[in-house]
Protein backbone atom coordinates (compact mmCIF):
# COMPACT_ATOMS: atom_id res chain seq x y z
CA UNK A 1 0.00 0.00 0.00
CA UNK A 2 1.29 3.51 -0.57
CA UNK A 3 2.11 6.22 1.77
CA UNK A 4 -0.98 6.82 3.33
CA UNK A 5 -2.71 9.77 5.48
CA UNK A 6 -3.65 6.62 7.95
CA UNK A 7 0.23 5.89 8.13
CA UNK A 8 1.55 8.79 8.10
CA UNK A 9 -1.25 9.86 11.07
CA UNK A 10 -0.40 7.08 13.26
CA UNK A 11 3.43 7.64 12.88
CA UNK A 12 3.20 11.27 13.93
CA UNK A 13 1.22 9.83 17.00
CA UNK A 14 3.76 7.84 17.95
CA UNK A 15 6.48 9.93 17.81
CA UNK A 16 4.30 12.37 19.90
CA UNK A 17 4.06 10.21 22.39
CA UNK A 18 7.55 8.95 22.94
CA UNK A 19 8.25 12.75 23.31
CA UNK A 20 11.02 13.15 21.92
CA UNK A 21 13.71 15.58 23.23
CA UNK A 22 17.56 16.70 22.46
CA UNK A 23 18.29 14.94 25.97
CA UNK A 24 16.82 11.95 24.74
CA UNK A 25 19.48 11.43 21.78
CA UNK A 26 22.81 9.56 21.95
CA UNK A 27 26.11 9.28 20.00
CA UNK A 28 27.61 10.74 17.26
CA UNK A 29 27.31 14.13 15.99
CA UNK A 30 26.29 16.20 12.44
CA UNK A 31 29.82 16.61 11.29
CA UNK A 32 29.91 13.35 9.09
CA UNK A 33 33.07 12.19 10.63
CA UNK A 34 33.49 8.94 9.69
CA UNK A 35 34.51 6.36 6.39
CA UNK A 36 35.05 8.40 3.31
CA UNK A 37 32.21 7.94 0.97
CA UNK A 38 34.56 6.39 -1.40
CA UNK A 39 35.63 3.99 1.20
CA UNK A 40 34.29 0.21 1.12
CA UNK A 41 31.17 0.39 4.02
CA UNK A 42 27.26 -1.54 4.70
CA UNK A 43 25.42 0.88 5.41
CA UNK A 44 21.90 -0.04 7.31
CA UNK A 45 18.56 1.44 5.94
CA UNK A 46 15.47 1.08 7.73
CA UNK A 47 12.35 2.01 5.47
CA UNK A 48 8.73 1.98 6.69
CA UNK A 49 6.87 -0.15 3.25
CA UNK A 50 6.05 -3.71 4.00
CA UNK A 51 3.60 -5.11 1.08
CA UNK A 52 5.56 -7.43 -1.79
CA UNK A 53 5.11 -4.55 -4.13
CA UNK A 54 6.50 -1.65 -2.26
CA UNK A 55 9.39 -3.57 -0.90
CA UNK A 56 10.72 -4.57 -4.74
CA UNK A 57 10.05 -1.13 -5.71
CA UNK A 58 12.67 0.03 -2.78
CA UNK A 59 14.98 -2.86 -3.99
CA UNK A 60 14.54 -1.09 -7.84
CA UNK A 61 15.65 2.27 -6.66
CA UNK A 62 18.03 0.84 -4.93
CA UNK A 63 19.79 -1.23 -7.17
CA UNK A 64 20.42 2.11 -9.26
CA UNK A 65 22.35 3.52 -6.35
CA UNK A 66 24.19 0.13 -6.22
CA UNK A 67 25.45 0.53 -9.63
CA UNK A 68 26.74 4.58 -9.31
CA UNK A 69 28.20 3.26 -5.76
CA UNK A 70 29.56 -0.28 -6.02
CA UNK A 71 31.89 -0.01 -2.93
CA UNK A 72 28.43 0.96 -0.42
CA UNK A 73 26.48 -2.30 0.61
CA UNK A 74 22.78 -1.30 1.30
CA UNK A 75 21.75 -3.42 4.06
CA UNK A 76 17.59 -2.71 3.67
CA UNK A 77 15.15 -3.55 6.60
CA UNK A 78 11.90 -3.27 5.84
CA UNK A 79 7.92 -2.07 7.87
CA UNK A 80 9.62 -0.33 10.59
CA UNK A 81 7.75 1.98 12.75
CA UNK A 82 8.50 5.37 13.63
CA UNK A 83 8.57 4.22 17.30
CA UNK A 84 10.92 2.03 16.14
CA UNK A 85 13.34 4.59 14.71
CA UNK A 86 13.13 6.65 18.11
CA UNK A 87 14.38 3.90 20.58
CA UNK A 88 16.82 2.84 18.25
CA UNK A 89 18.24 6.54 18.30
CA UNK A 90 17.66 7.18 22.04
CA UNK A 91 19.33 4.03 22.98
CA UNK A 92 22.79 5.11 20.53
CA UNK A 93 22.16 2.01 18.56
CA UNK A 94 20.75 3.56 14.95
CA UNK A 95 20.86 2.70 11.76
CA UNK A 96 22.63 4.87 9.22
CA UNK A 97 19.72 5.55 7.17
CA UNK A 98 15.87 6.29 8.03
CA UNK A 99 12.66 7.41 6.11
CA UNK A 100 9.45 7.97 7.47
CA UNK A 101 5.69 8.43 6.03
CA UNK A 102 5.10 11.04 8.23
CA UNK A 103 5.95 14.95 7.92
CA UNK A 104 4.29 15.76 11.32
CA UNK A 105 7.38 14.93 13.57
CA UNK A 106 9.73 17.09 11.41
CA UNK A 107 9.56 19.73 13.91
CA UNK A 108 10.61 17.35 16.31
CA UNK A 109 13.60 15.62 14.82
CA UNK A 110 14.93 18.75 13.81
CA UNK A 111 14.82 20.62 16.96
CA UNK A 112 16.31 17.65 18.96
CA UNK A 113 18.79 16.60 16.86
CA UNK A 114 17.89 13.26 16.25
CA UNK A 115 17.77 13.75 12.55
CA UNK A 116 20.65 15.51 11.78
CA UNK A 117 20.97 18.88 9.77
CA UNK A 118 21.51 18.02 6.60
CA UNK A 119 22.97 21.80 5.28
CA UNK A 120 26.71 20.57 5.54
CA UNK A 121 25.74 17.92 3.25
CA UNK A 122 23.76 19.74 0.59
CA UNK A 123 26.33 22.57 0.14
CA UNK A 124 29.41 20.34 -0.28
CA UNK A 125 27.10 18.66 -2.70
CA UNK A 126 25.72 21.53 -3.91
CA UNK A 127 22.41 20.23 -4.30
CA UNK A 128 19.62 22.93 -5.83
CA UNK A 129 16.59 22.93 -3.04
CA UNK A 130 14.88 24.48 -5.75
CA UNK A 131 14.15 21.41 -7.59
CA UNK A 132 11.80 20.84 -5.10
CA UNK A 133 8.14 22.91 -4.59
CA UNK A 134 7.64 25.38 -2.07
CA UNK A 135 5.89 22.89 -0.04
CA UNK A 136 8.07 20.43 0.24
CA UNK A 137 10.65 22.16 0.90
CA UNK A 138 8.76 23.70 4.09
CA UNK A 139 7.89 20.27 5.23
CA UNK A 140 11.45 18.61 5.46
CA UNK A 141 12.89 21.81 7.67
CA UNK A 142 12.25 23.63 10.82
CA UNK A 143 13.21 26.73 12.32
CA UNK A 144 15.79 26.73 9.54
CA UNK A 145 17.26 23.52 9.92
CA UNK A 146 16.57 20.70 7.35
CA UNK A 147 16.62 17.02 8.97
CA UNK A 148 15.22 15.83 6.09
CA UNK A 149 14.70 15.20 2.29
CA UNK A 150 11.47 14.64 0.36
CA UNK A 151 11.25 11.15 -0.92
CA UNK A 152 7.71 10.70 -3.40
CA UNK A 153 4.95 12.91 -2.38
CA UNK A 154 1.24 12.34 -1.68
CA UNK A 155 -1.37 15.20 -3.57
CA UNK A 156 -4.82 15.19 -2.78
CA UNK A 157 -7.83 15.93 -5.54
CA UNK A 158 -11.23 15.19 -5.89
CA UNK A 159 -12.12 11.68 -7.47
CA UNK A 160 -15.59 11.54 -9.27
CA UNK A 161 -18.05 8.68 -10.83
CA UNK A 162 -18.49 9.63 -14.12
CA UNK A 163 -21.60 7.29 -14.42
CA UNK A 164 -23.25 9.28 -11.56
CA UNK A 165 -22.25 12.93 -12.75
CA UNK A 166 -24.53 11.67 -15.97
CA UNK A 167 -22.43 14.51 -17.34
CA UNK A 168 -22.14 17.14 -14.82
CA UNK A 169 -18.29 18.94 -14.91
CA UNK A 170 -16.39 18.39 -11.67
CA UNK A 171 -17.03 21.48 -9.29
CA UNK A 172 -14.55 24.55 -8.65
CA UNK A 173 -15.82 26.21 -6.10
CA UNK A 174 -17.28 24.80 -3.06
CA UNK A 175 -21.03 26.55 -3.88
CA UNK A 176 -21.12 24.21 -7.14
CA UNK A 177 -19.84 21.37 -5.14
CA UNK A 178 -22.93 21.86 -2.26
CA UNK A 179 -24.89 22.11 -5.12
CA UNK A 180 -23.90 19.09 -6.86
CA UNK A 181 -23.76 17.50 -3.89
CA UNK A 182 -27.24 17.48 -3.22
CA UNK A 183 -28.23 16.63 -7.10
CA UNK A 184 -26.33 13.55 -6.72
CA UNK A 185 -27.49 12.11 -4.06
CA UNK A 186 -30.10 9.29 -3.95
CA UNK A 187 -32.21 8.78 -0.43
CA UNK A 188 -34.30 5.98 0.96
CA UNK A 189 -37.81 7.38 1.39
CA UNK A 190 -36.74 7.32 5.31
CA UNK A 191 -33.96 9.95 4.45
CA UNK A 192 -31.29 7.17 4.85
CA UNK A 193 -28.57 7.81 2.35
CA UNK A 194 -28.27 5.15 -0.52
CA UNK A 195 -25.79 7.43 -2.39
CA UNK A 196 -23.83 10.21 -1.09
CA UNK A 197 -23.06 13.08 -3.67
CA UNK A 198 -20.55 14.25 -1.68
CA UNK A 199 -19.94 13.77 2.07
CA UNK A 200 -18.38 16.41 4.38
CA UNK A 201 -17.88 14.81 7.86
CA UNK A 202 -14.29 15.11 8.73
CA UNK A 203 -15.08 11.19 10.09
CA UNK A 204 -15.05 10.22 6.24
CA UNK A 205 -11.90 8.91 4.96
CA UNK A 206 -10.09 11.22 3.22
CA UNK A 207 -11.87 14.17 4.65
CA UNK A 208 -10.35 15.12 7.47
CA UNK A 209 -10.06 18.51 8.62
CA UNK A 210 -6.18 19.06 7.01
CA UNK A 211 -7.37 17.83 3.50
CA UNK A 212 -10.87 19.77 3.70
CA UNK A 213 -10.09 22.96 5.12
CA UNK A 214 -6.97 23.85 3.10
CA UNK A 215 -9.00 25.23 0.12
CA UNK A 216 -11.14 27.63 2.11
CA UNK A 217 -7.37 29.36 2.10
CA UNK A 218 -6.49 28.22 5.92
CA UNK A 219 -3.72 29.40 7.94
CA UNK A 220 -2.97 26.95 10.12
CA UNK A 221 -0.44 28.68 12.70
CA UNK A 222 0.50 32.73 13.11
CA UNK A 223 4.05 33.77 11.95
CA UNK A 224 5.23 33.41 15.45
CA UNK A 225 4.12 29.89 15.64
CA UNK A 226 0.95 30.06 17.56
CA UNK A 227 -2.46 28.47 17.15
CA UNK A 228 -4.45 30.48 14.33
CA UNK A 229 -7.95 29.06 14.41
CA UNK A 230 -9.94 31.81 16.28
CA UNK A 231 -7.91 34.30 14.39
CA UNK A 232 -8.61 33.24 10.80
CA UNK A 233 -11.93 33.50 9.45
CA UNK A 234 -11.18 30.95 6.96
CA UNK A 235 -11.73 28.42 9.61
CA UNK A 236 -14.98 29.53 10.05
CA UNK A 237 -16.21 29.25 6.63
CA UNK A 238 -15.14 25.88 6.26
CA UNK A 239 -16.63 24.93 9.65
CA UNK A 240 -20.08 27.15 8.80
CA UNK A 241 -19.77 25.06 4.85
CA UNK A 242 -19.22 21.33 6.85
CA UNK A 243 -22.26 21.66 9.01
CA UNK A 244 -24.67 23.22 6.66
CA UNK A 245 -24.15 20.35 3.87
CA UNK A 246 -24.08 17.52 7.38
CA UNK A 247 -27.65 19.23 8.49
CA UNK A 248 -29.27 18.88 4.87
CA UNK A 249 -28.30 15.20 5.09
CA UNK A 250 -29.05 15.24 8.67
CA UNK A 251 -26.40 13.95 11.40
CA UNK A 252 -28.50 10.32 12.58
CA UNK A 253 -28.13 10.28 8.89
CA UNK A 254 -24.80 10.77 8.54
CA UNK A 255 -23.95 8.55 11.14
CA UNK A 256 -26.30 5.53 9.86
CA UNK A 257 -24.16 6.06 6.39
CA UNK A 258 -20.46 6.26 7.88
CA UNK A 259 -21.49 3.08 10.03
CA UNK A 260 -22.31 1.26 6.65
CA UNK A 261 -18.97 1.50 5.05
CA UNK A 262 -15.96 -0.57 5.51
CA UNK A 263 -12.24 0.43 5.77
CA UNK A 264 -10.91 2.85 3.39
CA UNK A 265 -8.37 0.50 1.81
CA UNK A 266 -10.69 -2.36 1.07
CA UNK A 267 -12.07 -3.61 -2.27
CA UNK A 268 -15.04 -2.20 -0.72
CA UNK A 269 -14.15 1.04 -0.62
CA UNK A 270 -17.47 3.47 -1.37
CA UNK A 271 -15.88 5.32 -4.22
CA UNK A 272 -15.76 2.24 -5.94
CA UNK A 273 -18.38 0.78 -5.03
CA UNK A 274 -20.56 3.60 -6.48
CA UNK A 275 -21.78 4.50 -3.23
CA UNK A 276 -20.55 8.31 -3.10
CA UNK A 277 -20.31 10.20 -6.09
CA UNK A 278 -17.55 12.57 -5.19
CA UNK A 279 -14.65 11.81 -2.69
CA UNK A 280 -11.18 13.91 -2.34
CA UNK A 281 -8.93 11.12 -1.84
CA UNK A 282 -4.79 11.19 -2.74
CA UNK A 283 -3.16 9.94 -5.31
CA UNK A 284 -2.63 6.16 -4.81
CA UNK A 285 -6.38 5.74 -5.01
CA UNK A 286 -5.91 5.58 -8.02
CA UNK A 287 -3.71 2.15 -8.47
CA UNK A 288 -6.62 0.68 -5.93
CA UNK A 289 -9.00 1.17 -8.51
CA UNK A 290 -6.66 -0.18 -10.96
CA UNK A 291 -6.27 -3.63 -9.25
CA UNK A 292 -9.90 -3.29 -7.51
CA UNK A 293 -12.16 -1.56 -9.62
CA UNK A 294 -11.14 -1.86 -13.05
CA UNK A 295 -14.08 -1.18 -15.07
CA UNK A 296 -15.02 1.76 -12.46
CA UNK A 297 -15.93 4.59 -14.77
CA UNK A 298 -13.88 7.33 -13.04
CA UNK A 299 -12.12 10.96 -13.67
CA UNK A 300 -10.34 13.00 -11.08
CA UNK A 301 -9.69 16.92 -10.62
CA UNK A 302 -8.20 19.50 -8.57
CA UNK A 303 -10.25 20.05 -5.09
CA UNK A 304 -12.97 22.23 -5.64
CA UNK A 305 -11.83 25.89 -3.09
CA UNK A 306 -13.81 28.05 -1.63
CA UNK A 307 -15.80 30.67 -3.74
CA UNK A 308 -13.14 33.82 -2.80
CA UNK A 309 -10.48 31.63 -3.72
CA UNK A 310 -11.09 30.93 -7.25
CA UNK A 311 -7.59 32.07 -8.43
CA UNK A 312 -6.06 29.07 -6.08
CA UNK A 313 -7.98 26.81 -8.29
CA UNK A 314 -5.65 24.00 -9.20
CA UNK A 315 -3.73 23.59 -5.65
CA UNK A 316 -4.16 21.21 -3.53
CA UNK A 317 -2.96 19.69 -0.16
CA UNK A 318 0.22 17.85 -0.60
CA UNK A 319 2.60 15.66 2.10
CA UNK A 320 4.94 12.44 1.74
CA UNK A 321 7.91 10.62 2.96
CA UNK A 322 10.83 11.69 4.73
CA UNK A 323 14.37 10.76 4.51
CA UNK A 324 17.36 11.92 6.59
CA UNK A 325 20.33 10.53 8.63
CA UNK A 326 19.54 9.87 12.26
CA UNK A 327 22.22 11.40 14.79
CA UNK A 328 24.98 8.66 15.87
CA UNK A 329 24.82 7.02 12.28
CA UNK A 330 28.42 5.32 11.87
CA UNK A 331 28.72 5.88 7.86
CA UNK A 332 27.22 9.50 7.54
CA UNK A 333 28.98 10.39 4.69
CA UNK A 334 28.08 6.76 2.70
CA UNK A 335 24.19 7.54 4.77
CA UNK A 336 24.45 10.80 2.76
CA UNK A 337 25.25 9.70 -0.86
CA UNK A 338 22.34 7.13 -0.51
CA UNK A 339 19.82 9.62 0.82
CA UNK A 340 20.78 12.43 -1.98
CA UNK A 341 20.79 9.75 -4.26
CA UNK A 342 17.25 8.83 -3.61
CA UNK A 343 15.85 11.58 -3.42
CA UNK A 344 17.38 13.58 -6.38
CA UNK A 345 17.83 11.42 -9.10
CA UNK A 346 15.24 11.28 -11.54
CA UNK A 347 15.87 7.51 -12.34
CA UNK A 348 15.33 6.05 -8.83
CA UNK A 349 12.15 8.44 -8.32
CA UNK A 350 10.71 7.16 -11.15
CA UNK A 351 10.66 3.63 -10.11
CA UNK A 352 9.49 4.20 -6.56
CA UNK A 353 6.44 6.34 -8.53
CA UNK A 354 5.75 3.58 -10.77
CA UNK A 355 5.94 1.03 -8.09
CA UNK A 356 4.07 2.67 -5.59
CA UNK A 357 1.69 5.01 -7.23
CA UNK A 358 3.02 7.64 -5.20
CA UNK A 359 3.85 11.07 -6.75
CA UNK A 360 7.27 12.05 -7.60
CA UNK A 361 8.91 14.58 -5.23
CA UNK A 362 10.86 16.66 -7.95
CA UNK A 363 10.35 19.19 -10.52
CA UNK A 364 12.48 17.16 -13.27
CA UNK A 365 10.79 13.57 -12.37
CA UNK A 366 7.45 15.02 -12.75
CA UNK A 367 8.30 15.37 -16.44
CA UNK A 368 9.94 12.30 -17.09
CA UNK A 369 8.57 10.17 -19.89
CA UNK A 370 9.08 7.27 -18.28
CA UNK A 371 6.41 7.64 -15.24
CA UNK A 372 4.15 4.76 -15.78
CA UNK A 373 0.96 5.90 -14.97
CA UNK A 374 -3.12 6.05 -15.40
CA UNK A 375 -4.55 9.00 -17.06
CA UNK A 376 -6.42 10.06 -13.98
CA UNK A 377 -3.21 9.88 -12.18
CA UNK A 378 -2.14 13.68 -14.31
CA UNK A 379 -4.28 15.91 -11.90
CA UNK A 380 -2.11 15.33 -8.85
CA UNK A 381 0.73 16.07 -10.77
CA UNK A 382 -0.08 18.97 -11.39
CA UNK A 383 -1.35 19.41 -8.00
CA UNK A 384 1.81 18.72 -6.72
CA UNK A 385 3.64 21.57 -9.12
CA UNK A 386 1.24 24.08 -8.33
CA UNK A 387 2.96 27.11 -6.61
CA UNK A 388 -0.69 27.62 -4.40
CA UNK A 389 -0.65 24.16 -3.15
CA UNK A 390 0.18 23.69 1.15
CA UNK A 391 0.50 21.74 3.61
CA UNK A 392 0.76 21.58 7.25
CA UNK A 393 3.38 23.54 8.96
CA UNK A 394 6.39 21.59 11.45
CA UNK A 395 5.87 22.01 15.29
CA UNK A 396 8.01 20.79 18.15
CA UNK A 397 5.02 18.39 19.43
CA UNK A 398 4.04 16.56 15.69
CA UNK A 399 0.85 17.11 14.52
CA UNK A 400 -0.67 17.41 18.07
CA UNK A 401 -3.21 20.91 17.08
CA UNK A 402 -3.93 19.03 13.94
CA UNK A 403 -5.26 15.81 16.22
CA UNK A 404 -7.08 18.59 18.31
CA UNK A 405 -8.71 20.07 15.58
CA UNK A 406 -9.39 16.73 14.11
CA UNK A 407 -11.34 16.01 17.51
CA UNK A 408 -12.90 19.44 18.13
CA UNK A 409 -14.60 19.12 14.57
CA UNK A 410 -15.92 15.29 14.50
CA UNK A 411 -16.37 15.30 18.16
CA UNK A 412 -17.46 18.96 19.09
CA UNK A 413 -18.88 20.94 16.07
CA UNK A 414 -20.09 17.78 13.34
CA UNK A 415 -22.36 17.02 16.50
CA UNK A 416 -23.98 20.15 17.40
CA UNK A 417 -22.86 20.62 20.80
CA UNK A 418 -20.95 23.88 20.16
CA UNK A 419 -23.49 26.56 19.07
CA UNK A 420 -21.34 29.74 19.33
CA UNK A 421 -18.34 28.89 17.32
CA UNK A 422 -16.38 32.25 17.95
CA UNK A 423 -15.52 31.09 21.70
CA UNK A 424 -14.46 27.80 21.27
CA UNK A 425 -12.08 28.02 18.51
CA UNK A 426 -10.57 30.58 21.22
CA UNK A 427 -10.50 27.77 23.93
CA UNK A 428 -8.77 25.63 21.46
CA UNK A 429 -5.95 28.07 20.58
CA UNK A 430 -5.38 28.02 24.04
CA UNK A 431 -5.43 24.81 24.36
CA UNK A 432 -2.84 24.35 21.65
CA UNK A 433 -0.30 26.92 22.08
CA UNK A 434 -0.45 25.29 25.97
CA UNK A 435 0.93 21.87 24.58
CA UNK A 436 3.01 24.26 21.98
CA UNK A 437 4.50 25.88 25.00
CA UNK A 438 5.24 22.77 27.18
CA UNK A 439 6.98 21.21 23.88
CA UNK A 440 9.36 24.33 23.67
CA UNK A 441 7.66 25.76 20.64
Amino acid sequence: MPTTTTRRAAAALAAAALGLTAACTAGGDGSGEGPKSDEKQTIEVWHGWSAAHEVKAFQDAVAGFNKAHPNITVKLVSGVTDERITNAIRGGNPPDVVSSFTTDSVGQWCKSGAWQNLKPYIDKSKVDLNMFPPAVRKYTEYQGVRCAMPLLADAYGLYYNKDLMKGEQPPKTMSELTALAKKLTVRDPDGTIKVAGFMPSAQYYEHQVQHLAPPFGVKWLTDDGKANFSKDPAFQAYLKWNKELLDWYGYDNVKKFLRSLGQEFEAANPFQKGKVAMAVDGEWRTKFIEKEAPKLNYDTAASPVADDKLATYGSGFIAGTVIGIPRGAKHAQASWEFVRHLTTDTGALVTLSNGLGNVPSTIPALSSTDLKLTPQFKTFLDVFKHPASTTTPPTPNGNDYIVRFQKFVQDDWETGKVKDLGPALTRLDGEVDDALKLAGG
